[in-house]
């Protein structure tokens, strides 16, 4: 959903001029990294993210249109400053010194807000909020609570949070590669629950309709994901949470969420 909305004369000359000032030094002299790294340059918001995380940024059939909630919530916050958006695909381990260096304006990967993370950058209004939940066979009446793993056997990535929650819990743990490799089993009723996100589960009944799976229990912590920008770039921040609020109140952000999980994540 693409939606072109230019701002009001006004507005749009505050904001360049507020975007404009990012590049500047103390002296007013253009600020030479920010000026050859294009920060916003010529109405164009340059935006990392990885193109290989289905649902939230990927490529349709593999090597189609770079698409995705993240991806589409991007566009939507650009059409919404009166911006062009270009996205710059970055593997996630060079995605935040991009930033930094000032090769892209921002991230829309599922960045968490994490209190690390706010010492460092500055974070948007979060656009998705999730849990962790325990996922069983549907109609399983015998879990209900993370303390009724205690016993039971879990399906869990060795190097996921998941696994060390399952633990902690009293689950067993039956390691497993990933999420598909864990809801085969659970299908299978070779083990009795397995822990992942909410939008992952969300996803996978998405894209596959009834599954035969039902959430038996939610963590009471959320995780809140939200655009992420350097401290120097507090007029872009500013802005962009003026849009996403719009895109709140609007439905945009709950149509989105509605297309690629079947429910509202954004809130």
């Amino acid at each position: 959903m693409r939606r072109t909305r230019a701002l009001p004369a006004l507005a749009a000359v505050t904001l360049a001029l507020a975007l404009g000032a990012c590049g500047a030094s103390d002296d007013g002299a253009a600020d030479g990294a920010g000026a050859d790294l294009g920060l916003v340059t010529g109405g164009t918001l340059t935006v990392a993210t990885e193109g290989t995380y289905r649902p939230f940024s990927y490529h349709e059939d593999g090597s189609g249109e770079l698409v995705g909630y993240d991806v589409d919530v991007a566009r939507a916050v650009a059409d919404e400053l009166g911006l062009d958006v270009r996205f710059q695909e970055t593997q996630w381990d060079a995605i935040f010194a991009g930033l930094d260096a000032g090769r892209f304006d921002t991230i829309a990967n599922q960045v968490s807000i994490t209190p690390d993370r706010q010492a460092k950058y500055l974070f948007s209004a979060p656009y998705t909020v999730s849990t962790g939940v325990v996922v069983v066979k549907d109609g399983d009446s015998s879990i209900h609570s993370f303390d009724d793993l205690a016993g039971k056997t879990t399906a869990q990535s060795l190097t996921s949070n998941w696994y060390q929650l399952a633990q902690d819990s009293g689950a067993q743990v039956q390691p497993v590669e990933g999420w598909a490799q864990a809801v085969a089993l659970l299908e299978q009723g070779r083990v009795d629950a397995t822990i992942n996100d909410s939008l992952t589960y969300l996803d996978y009944v998405n894209e596959h309709g009834p599954s035969g799976l039902a959430v038996a229990a939610h963590t009471e912590d959320t995780s809140r994901s939200a655009l992420v920008f350097t401290q120097r770039h507090d007029a872009l921040a500013a802005a962009v949470d003026d849009a996403l609020a719009k895109l709140a109140a609007d439905g945009t952000l709950a149509e989105l969420s509605q297309r690629y999980f079947g429910e509202d994540v954004s809130k």
